[in-house]
């Protein structure tokens, strides 16, 4: 199964949650590869022109287009999901992809993404075990807004 990571990488608690994450999708044996966008941010372009951004973004939809299932961490600030990650959330759905929800934090989230998910983890490491080839289905555990 080829995943693709929808996750924010803004700050060192994120860096450290997507690290987690990636560590256990390397662990488990149903994950073939997987596809985290904060080590493909390099561009021939200098970063945060235009022409890096619409690398970035083509780059990025493609993966999504090409994953199996995504995993989203639901977890950014003041109660509300990275924008980036919620778009990523959105194509997948729309595409009827399995979404795999990572949540850490008791912030509360947006029902547009705890209703699109497939599965509902609140620890990174527990995606070491995840059966990415039958997606056991489970609901989201939290506060809704």
């Amino acid at each position: 199964m080829q995943i693709y990571l929808a996750a924010p990488f803004f700050s060192d608690k994120q860096v450290d949650r997507v690290a987690r994450i990636e560590a256990a999708l390397e662990a488990n044996p149903t994950v073939t590869d997987f596809y985290s966008p904060r080590h493909h941010q390099k561009t021939d372009n200098p970063e945060y022109t235009p022409a890096w951004a619409a690398e970035v973004f083509r780059r990025d939809v493609t993966q999504v287009l090409d994953a199996d299932a995504l995993v989203v961490v639901a977890d950014f600030r003041d109660d509300d999901a990275d924008s980036g990650t919620a778009f990523e959330a959105g194509m997948a759905w729309a595409l009827k992809k399995p979404i795999i929800m990572v949540e850490e934090t008791d912030y509360k989230t947006n029902l547009m993404l705890t209703e699109s998910l497939t599965a509902f983890v609140n620890k990174a490491e527990d995606l070491a075990t995840y059966d990415f080839k039958n997606y056991p289905e489970s609901k989201f555990e939290g506060q809704l807004f």
